[in-house]
């Protein structure tokens, strides 16, 4: 899926990946799409629950190398 933005927060602890996604996503336009590169071993859980608190749509979260990857749809 093409995405509209990229943010890499690898190396980032909690909430650091969190609080810059949020940021990046009240950048954007309803709609768009954000793709979010991370390595804290919390973040499958924490972006989870981002995206139920915020009502932004985790569209997709993969793992590879030790490497989380997220898109977000903005509300």
């Amino acid at each position: 899926m093409q995405a509209d933005r990229e943010l890499d927060v690898k190396g980032l602890s909690c909430p650091l990946p969190i609080l810059r996604t949020k940021k990046t996503l009240a950048e954007m336009a309803s709609g768009q799409i954000l793709r979010v590169f991370a390595t804290d071993a919390h973040a499958a859980k924490d972006f989870q629950a981002f995206a139920r608190q915020t009502g932004n749509e985790l569209l997709s979260s993969v793992e590879a190398d030790s490497v989380f990857e997220f898109l977000f749809k903005r509300k």
